[in-house]
């Protein structure tokens, strides 16, 4: 696993190395950026599995690199004393604001959240970030009726029928979104207003049936909790 985090003030980014060797058992890289073009340099160059960010760094506003990288695979935690912009960042999908002040039982909680395989849902996002050339697109989570794997990406099917690709794979997604997504199958996650009645067909199959006549597929292991849900 490789970790970057971007702080400015050394004490404290050697504080958050050390406790995040201590977490994770030292079974982990961990890279530090001191500045905004440093971390973003970085991470053109490195591919990472989680980022640490402070969002004022030497005058410079931690935001750029967020907005910057929001679309990539990785999951991102924010650590900051910028309390006030903890909804923003949420609303840009990052996985948990830690406020400064910190102590070793708050950033552990939100590594927690980052190992734990199920979703611990904090503040609901508003967005999803995707890449386009080389802009990034914010797509409204109410927008998106469901969502299927696509090999190392995953395909978001919106409202009105457009289909944009996300680099996050599905279990990182599945931690982010509001409690309003159901994981109905391996490579499905639904927007469960979507749901209309389940399929049974010949041969033990299951389905759901969207409201707007789509058929998608329910794994077994998900068909009771399903079923129970729906009635």
């Amino acid at each position: 696993m490789k970790i970057l985090i971007i702080e400015d003030e050394a004490r404290i980014a050697k504080r958050i190395e050390r406790m995040t060797r201590d977490f994770f058992d030292k079974d982990v890289q961990i890279l530090l950026s001191d500045s905004v073009e440093n971390g973003l340099n970085t991470i053109e160059k490195q591919t990472i599995d989680l980022l640490l960010l402070d969002l004022n760094l030497n005058g410079e506003d931690g935001f750029d690199v967020l907005q910057t990288v929001v679309s990539k695979s990785f999951q991102t935690i924010i650590i900051s004393a910028y309390t006030d912009k903890a909804i923003m960042a949420f609303n840009y999908g990052v996985l948990d604001f830690v406020p400064k002040p910190f102590d070793i039982n708050r950033l552990a909680q939100a590594f927690t959240r980052f190992t734990a395989p199920e979703r611990k849902n904090g503040q609901d996002i508003q967005f999803l970030a995707v890449k386009k050339a080389k802009t990034i697109k914010l797509i409204t989570i109410a927008d998106i009726r469901y969502i299927k794997g696509a090999g190392i990406y995953t395909e978001l099917h919106l409202s009105d029928g457009r289909i944009e690709l996300h680099d996050k794979s599905m279990e990182s997604l599945e931690k982010l979104l509001p409690e309003t997504f159901e994981r109905i199958h391996k490579s499905y996650i639904l927007c469960w207003q979507e749901a209309d009645k389940l399929v049974v067909e010949a041969g033990g199959k299951y389905n759901m049936l969207l409201k707007n006549g789509e058929l998608l597929p329910i794994g077994r292991s998900k068909y009771k909790e399903i079923r129970h849900k729906m009635i």
